[in-house]
């Protein structure tokens, strides 16, 4: 039995790891904006893939005091699945060729997960072809891209511009944290840093939460540029809970703490990379790259 001609068999699920900040949706909610306005008639779900930000939202929408104090937070986020759920609602909806496209920076630990999840779905077979849950199913690359990662790499060099330009201004360091974790995906935090600094000339230092480059990795690297200032900023999708409270908070392990007794002025920035328009593009191309080596076509509703 054939799909009606008035529901879209292409779809795409935006996967992001998620916030507990309402005031940090906003560069989640531009990206979904931005998907929706490129690919106007093709459904588009949210995915939240941190299991505990999940739980917390859901226990927000039965919690009628918190709605009433928050209108303007959409009922999407109230009511956000995983990919596997966002995935399952879709193909219930008839649509069976979905491009995933993550927000997450490297080609890491959460990526290769999110892959072997997507690609599994993908792989499911029937008997008889047209019963089978998915046709086509894609993936799109993490900000730093993946193989053949150079040109991605650029661009977002290109797209780093305005923080080299408020450094500059300032007087100041560039210093970004990332977050990390245990893959050898790190190695595309050193490239962006070097990339970044051949390209504008000033000290740029890239440190991340988990892993190295560390913290005193960038304490080295400051005492070598002979730095005295530093601007301060996360190298993350959202300005979260690791920007707030392990790069800008208060306690005496945080960086801008760290960093104010060492002697720098430190101006911090709490924005995501996800408040960047041309960061944000750099995804969208990376989910029409999917789309197109993949064969799902992305061009509205079909009939």
């Amino acid at each position: 039995m054939k799909h009606p001609e008035s529901v879209p068999q292409s779809a795409i699920v935006l996967a992001a790891f998620g916030t507990t900040y309402p005031a940090t949706l906003e560069p989640i909610l531009a990206m979904l904006r931005d998907i929706e306005q490129r690919y106007p008639g093709i459904p588009v779900r949210l995915a939240f893939t941190s299991n505990f930000i999940r739980r917390k939202w859901h226990e927000r929408a039965a919690d009628a005091a918190y709605r009433r104090d928050h209108p303007n937070i959409p009922q999407q986020i109230f009511a956000v699945k995983n990919v596997l759920g966002a995935m399952a609602d879709l193909q219930h909806e008839g649509c069976r060729n979905i491009v995933v496209q993550p927000v997450l920076i490297v080609d890491g630990e959460e990526y290769r997960d999110l892959v072997a999840c997507v690609e599994a779905l993908g792989a499911i077979r029937a008997h008889k072809p047209h019963l089978q849950p998915f046709a086509k199913v894609a993936i799109g690359k993490p900000l730093l891209g993946s193989f053949h990662h150079r040109e991605q790499l650029d661009a977002l060099v290109a797209a780093l511009k305005p923080d080299i330009d408020a450094a500059r201004a300032a007087g100041a360091a560039l210093v970004y944290m990332g977050h990390g974790n245990e893959h050898m995906a790190q190695g595309a935090y050193y490239e962006l840093e070097i990339l970044l600094r051949r390209q504008y000339g000033i000290p740029v230092c890239i440190g991340l939460v988990e892993g190295l480059p560390d913290f005193e990795t960038v304490q080295e690297k400051l005492v070598a540029a002979g730095a005295r200032s530093v601007l301060l900023k996360p190298l993350m999708y959202v300005a979260g809970d690791h920007a707030r409270n392990d790069m800008a908070g208060d306690e005496e392990d945080s960086w801008l703490t760290m960093l104010q007794g060492d002697g720098y002025t430190v101006t911090t920035v709490l924005e995501g990379l996800g408040q960047n328009p041309a960061v944000r593009r750099i995804f969208l191309d990376c989910l029409e790259q999917a789309a197109q080596e993949a064969g799902i076509a992305l061009e509205g509703t079909h009939g």
